[in-house]
């Protein structure tokens, strides 16, 4: 059996990542010997061109973070208070916070079994006379229906946005994530594998889209400083932008030293009856930034909770992402006549089953198998 407290400090979910420590720091130092610390600095205009790069596409617009730069799209996008935007429920709250934030009515769908992604034929079911905009989230990283949902946008004339907070460095029949629909969301956030401390950006082809999202995030200043639009502070800073360059230049191994512990995990859980790893889609780039399990209860014969539960008492901390669905939450709930029109039976299975668990460079594989011990005696024990 497993002893007790097996980690004597937390295994944490999301740990950051840090990359080349001395890099980073000569970038701060030139940006502080330039005095030069935000308002799209230098550090800040070399990210955009890294992250257009990465993405494949024209144009990137670095945000404050992904909540900023989901309702910058939106409203760059041109919706307007009270348009209806389809959502999966089975995503952060961030999602459909960042739309409800700017008078927009997320209108949830459930999601598909096998991928956690947005059911298209649950969309389509869920379109109506006040629905605007489509919003696609690549759950755990592995890229929604893309070309259904553009489809379905485009017959009906609207837009389709992606939340790829968590697709950074992904592909989807081969293109990198970030040039699909009308923009594509990323996420720089500290827990992500890529991180610019706190960070987003918003990648596009569509130059409407971009100019409009460089004004709104400067306070609806253009490049003269005079004010033609209502905007905001949603700018990233230099200090933000040396992180954020710093990390792409590890985002390989970073990928790397991922893959080899979700392989770890799926190795040290293979056989184990109701346990399953969430695996990527086959033949794409995947930047495995999240290990998660699936607990089925009635093979497993213990529910996923108790699984947690058994882990948090050796200090692992995982975390059942998404529980519950956003449609099960604050706000939402309250308003079901507007939020939710049908039941979501697929995204209510699912957030009773899944389970995220620590990875990145915070951990190996003497770890690993730990993590793993301690799910086999929790399973054992049921």
């Amino acid at each position: 059996m497993v002893k007790k407290s097996m980690f004597s400090n937390p295994l944490h979910v999301g740990r950051p990542n840090v990359g080349d420590r001395d890099r980073f720091l000569e970038r701060i130092n030139g940006a502080l010997d330039r005095l030069w610390l935000a308002n799209n600095g230098p550090l800040v205009r070399e990210f955009e061109a890294r992250v257009a790069e990465m993405a494949g596409t024209e144009h990137c617009v670095p945000v404050a973070n992904a909540t900023t730069g989901i309702q910058i799209a939106a409203k760059a996008a041109g919706l307007q208070p009270g348009d209806e935007v389809i959502v999966p429920s089975f995503t952060s709250p961030a999602t459909p916070h960042a739309l409800q934030w700017v008078g927009l009515v997320p209108v949830f769908c459930d999601v598909e079994a096998t991928t956690a992604n947005a059911d298209p034929e649950h969309v389509e079911q869920l379109i109506g006379p006040k629905t605007r905009a489509i919003v696609g989230v690549h759950v755990f990283g592995r890229p929604c229906e893309i070309d259904q949902l553009s489809k379905l946008a485009e017959w009906h004339g609207i837009p389709v946005l992606f939340d790829a907070a968590q697709a950074v460095g992904c592909t989807y029949k081969g293109k990198p994530v970030g040039g699909f629909g009308s923009a594509e969301i990323f996420s720089f956030h500290a827990t992500k594998y890529v991180n610019s401390f706190e960070g987003g950006a918003i990648v596009t082809n569509d130059e409407r889209i971009a100019s409009q999202a460089r004004v709104m995030r400067n306070l609806g200043l253009d490049d003269n400083r005079e004010t033609v639009a209502c905007g905001i502070n949603g700018r990233m800073t230099e200090a933000a932008a040396a992180m954020g360059l710093t990390s792409l230049e590890a985002m390989e191994a970073f990928m790397e030293i991922n893959r080899e512990n979700h392989e770890s995990y799926r190795d040290g859980l293979a056989g184990l009856p109701g346990v399953k790893v969430y695996e990527q889609a086959d033949e794409e780039r995947a930047n495995h930034q999240y290990v998660v399990i699936e607990v089925d209860a009635a093979t497993a014969g213990i529910h996923r909770d108790a699984v947690q539960a058994a882990l948090t008492e050796h200090n692992v901390l995982a975390r059942p992402y998404f529980h519950p669905g956003c449609h099960m939450i604050d706000p939402y709930r309250g308003r079901p006549d507007v939020h939710t029109p049908l039941p979501l039976p697929r995204t209510e299975a699912l957030c009773e089953r899944v389970l995220s668990l620590p990875t990145g460079t915070a951990v190996g594989p003497a770890e690993i198998a730990a993590v793993c011990e301690i799910i086999r005696d929790a399973c054992a024990g049921a």
